[in-house]
């Protein structure tokens, strides 16, 4: 069974991924923004602090460290007004209350006042050891196990002041921004999804007509179905295309039923006439009366004039029937050497006529067999119509254009159109031997090969015949000739 989904259900899943995508990646962008925001206004109200080191330096040690001061090494992290001594101490002036400061001394000991201590890092330790004035950023954690920012600045050889400041509002405020962005996103999945079905609805409204009248047409094979086309976009473009080859395809059906019904009537004489002959011999054999050899030979050549005329007009048809593309590779004809061949057939089929011929060399892209017989159908209709004429057929053949012209009766103006219609014969010619079909023969062949092909009267009775194929005079030089 097939799970692909519908192209509906597709464009909506693609939008609503797309837009929902999108608003995700801003919602994490904005979170991430705001945060280095928040940092960045705590680090600027660490860096509006005084230096530090000023503040607490009166309740550290400032020489050599000994015992019984503050910081040193029997009162590590005690000083008066911290937590462990409120208040102030003797002959100095208040620690403020709001600066959770230390002091960092270059032997990994610390001076802390104001607050909980923070923990060092080997980090702090190397700034100890570098220029003053040096100073670092980071996030850090007091013993006590709270988050807070800290800056560590070298205030001298072997001293670093680390101030600090809690970022418990900081989270507490990236979290509430992220359950509101959160619910922001939910929504906009939401309505990326209803937008997408809304647009898939739209934007394939025009496609469900266009597969619902496809899917009439190969239910009912109606190739009337027309689709309304509205604007010049792409839905619109299929439609016009959808038409276009609708209409293509009716005419193709359409000329495909007048070829079967003109074929079924031509081949109703030929097939009438064999039969009526056959019967006749038949007839003649069984009652036990043999025709006379001369009758009997009469007959027979009749039989076979009538199976050759059958076996031209199917060779016909199936010339007619194949498509445009059905036809031998194009490839560099002489087409003058075609002519001169064609003529060579037309007058051992009518030696009594007389063929005058002037060709000059036309070169030219088609298909020899094809172009040959074409001009051996004009040849033989210009025969057929000056049999009993003494003016000679002229063939000449210059500057790409080959013109036949007979001296016949010619063909009624009214007529001409239809001239290269299948199986197509003037008033005249009704009586006379042939399917119909040799120019529409000529006409295929000439437009296979880009030319052009028109028939008129020529001035003083007959017919002039004109065909122009595109070409050159030489050889082209990638034939290697």
């Amino acid at each position: 069974m097939n799970g692909r989904r519908s192209l509906r259900s597709r464009l909506t899943l693609l939008v609503a991924a797309a837009v929902a995508l999108a608003i995700a990646v801003c919602a994490v962008l904005c979170w991430f923004v705001v945060k280095a925001e928040l940092l960045r206004q705590v680090e600027r109200s660490l860096e509006g602090r005084p230096q530090g080191i000023e503040w607490i330096a009166p309740y550290c040690h400032e020489g050599p460290r000994g015992a019984g001061v503050p910081g040193g090494p029997d009162h590590p992290g005690k000083v008066p007004g911290g937590p462990d001594h409120p208040g102030e101490a003797p002959g100095r002036r208040p620690l403020p209350r709001l600066a959770p400061i230390q002091l960092l001394y270059a032997d990994g000991e610390r001076c802390v006042a104001g607050s909980t201590p923070v923990k060092v890092t080997p980090a702090d330790l190397a700034l100890t050891h570098g220029p003053p004035g040096r100073q670092v950023f980071r996030n850090g954690v007091t013993d006590d196990g709270e988050e807070v920012r800290v800056l560590t600045r070298n205030v001298r050889p072997g001293v670093a002041v680390m101030e600090s400041r809690s970022l418990e509002e900081v989270r507490t405020t990236l979290a509430t921004l992220a359950g509101i962005l959160a619910g922001v996103t939910a929504l906009g999945v939401l309505g990326a999804a209803s937008a997408g079905l809304l647009v898939s609805r739209t934007a394939l409204r025009p496609v469900g007509r266009l597969t619902e009248a496809v899917e009439y047409v190969a239910r009912t094979e109606d190739l009337d179905t027309r689709i309304p086309v509205e604007g010049n976009d792409e839905i619109a473009r299929l439609g016009v295309s959808f038409n276009a080859m609708t209409t293509a395809l009716a005419g193709s059906r359409e000329r495909q039923r007048r070829l079967i019904a003109d074929a079924g009537h031509e081949l109703r004489t030929p097939l009438t006439s064999l039969r009526t002959n056959i019967d006749l011999l038949l007839r003649s054999e069984n009652a036990g009366r043999p025709l006379d050899a001369a009758p009997k030979r009469r007959l027979l050549t009749n039989l076979k004039a009538q199976f050759e005329e059958m076996s031209t007009l199917v060779g016909d048809l199936l010339q007619l029937s194949r498509s445009e593309d059905e036809h031998e590779p194009h490839v560099e004809v002489a087409f003058h050497d075609a002519v001169e061949a064609a003529v060579r057939r037309a007058r051992l089929r009518a030696p009594d006529t007389s063929i005058e011929v002037e060709l000059s060399p036309w070169y030219l892209l088609g298909d020899q067999a094809a172009l040959e017989r074409a001009v051996v159908n004009l040849l033989d209709n210009a025969v057929k119509f000056s049999a009993d004429r003494a003016e000679p057929v002229q063939v000449r053949l210059g500057d790409g254009e080959l013109t036949v012209r007979d001296h016949g009766p010619g063909i009624p103006e009214e007529e001409l159109p239809y001239v290269f219609d299948r199986f197509w014969r003037s008033s005249s010619a009704r009586s006379m031997p042939g399917s119909g079909l040799g120019l529409a023969i000529v006409a295929k062949a000439v437009r296979d090969a880009g030319g052009e092909v028109d028939l008129e009267n020529a001035a003083g009775g007959g017919i002039l015949a004109r065909v122009r194929l595109p070409g050159s005079p030489t050889r082209s030089p990638a034939s290697g000739a």
